[in-house]
């Protein structure tokens, strides 16, 4: 008797388990579905990073280039006004 209580026991337990794993899969069916839509979105935000490092590192070398041009007109300024101060002594000596 013992015996055959037992193999019920099993029986339901096993049933039990399969039950429990059909609702398992649809949840592990979820949880790939998540997984998926964050990959997809940290994709996402790797090419949108990508592009900005992209665009930064332009902005960058447009920045040096500007740069370089604003010390050259300062220099080509300041040789100016050192002309200037060259000729208005000359003229002050004279």
């Amino acid at each position: 008797m013992q015996s055959k209580i037992i193999k019920i026991s099993i029986l339901a337990l096993s049933l039990g388990l399969l039950g429990g794993c059909a609702a398992d899969m649809s949840q592990i069916d979820a949880a790939n579905a998540n997984a998926a839509a964050a990959l997809a979105k940290a994709n996402d935000a790797y090419n949108l990073a990508t592009n900005a490092r992209e665009i930064a590192s332009e902005a960058s070398y447009a920045a040096e280039q500007a740069q370089n041009t604003a010390d050259a007109a300062m220099e080509c300024c300041n040789q100016n006004s050192q002309k200037l101060d060259r000729m208005f002594e000359k003229a002050m000596m004279k």
